[in-house]
């Protein structure tokens, strides 16, 4: 009897390759207040909520007085524990924000105790703004200053980053900006933020993210229309979503940020909570 059942099981056919439950976003979902900041200054605590409403779960700051004169300037008024909780009064969390050059340059020490006080992680520095007429040496000596800056941030416990713009895919004598300064940022000093609206320029976040690994910590969210020429709602545009979410633990990223016209965020929120891959 025990002869004939080997012989049994031996002719049932062996399952391999079980298909797999599908994957879905689990970080996460923020938004970065920059293309909200007239409403977010005249009413912090509604337009949070609101936010959250939609559909999201964290948010990405501008620092008040670095952006002062871009409309933050009603926010500084604010203590880091009081913007901390207001924020996760309305059921989000921040722990990035955006910061300007100046602002480190000058007040570096107490933008890193304001960003520890109100429960951040990452300090990302929006851009260098250098001019246009700035030379790849002009770059690599900026990029050199903020790995200083991210060494001052790392040993009080908050990570460096950096959020590119179209301009850092511009060539210089044949060498992509962006590339260069790759390979110029210490990449356990400064991580690097992708903004994903580069696509409009034929670049995609996944290939950097492959190209580059563990060298980035978070992106901006955005699509584009080629017919329309214009950003459009996440998913209906020519962004590879899937594709996207499928290589960002290659990348290292750990916040995602939408960031485009307001009238885009509910709709973006609704695609990229429903996305399976």
């Amino acid at each position: 009897m025990a002869l004939g059942s080997v012989v049994v099981a031996s002719q049932i056919p062996i399952v391999t390759g079980a298909a797999e439950p599908p994957k879905r976003v689990k970080m996460p979902l923020g938004f970065q207040v920059w293309t909200i900041r007239e409403q977010l200054v005249k009413d912090f605590p509604g337009t949070l909520k609101m936010m959250a409403g939609l559909g999201y779960e964290s948010l990405e700051m501008c620092s008040p007085p670095g952006y002062e004169s871009s409309g933050f300037g009603p926010l500084i008024k604010l203590k880091a524990k009081e913007m901390k909780q207001i924020i996760n009064d309305a059921g989000l969390i921040c722990e990035s924000t955006h910061y300007g050059m100046g602002e480190f340059r000058e007040h570096l020490s107490e933008r890193i105790d304001f960003a520890l006080e109100s429960g951040q992680k990452q300090m990302i520095l929006s851009s260098f703004w250098l001019p246009k007429d700035a030379t790849l040496d002009d770059w690599l000596k900026a990029a050199d200053e903020l790995n200083e800056m991210g060494a001052k941030a790392k040993k009080a416990g908050i990570l460096m980053g950096f959020h590119n713009h179209n301009m850092e895919f511009a060539k210089i004598g044949g060498s992509l900006i962006y590339d260069a300064l790759m390979n110029r940022f210490d990449p356990d000093l400064v991580k690097m933020q992708f903004q994903v609206a580069v696509i409009e320029l034929g670049y995609k976040a996944s290939d950097y993210f492959k190209k580059y690994p563990g060298r980035f910590i978070s992106a901006h969210l955005a699509d584009w229309s080629p017919e329309q020429k214009k950003a459009v709602p996440a998913g209906q545009g020519i962004v590879d979503w899937k594709e996207f979410f499928a290589s960002v633990k290659t990348g290292g990223v750990k916040n995602i940020f939408v960031e485009m016209d307001p009238s885009t965020f509910r709709d973006s929120a609704g695609y990229i909570k429903k996305l399976t891959w």
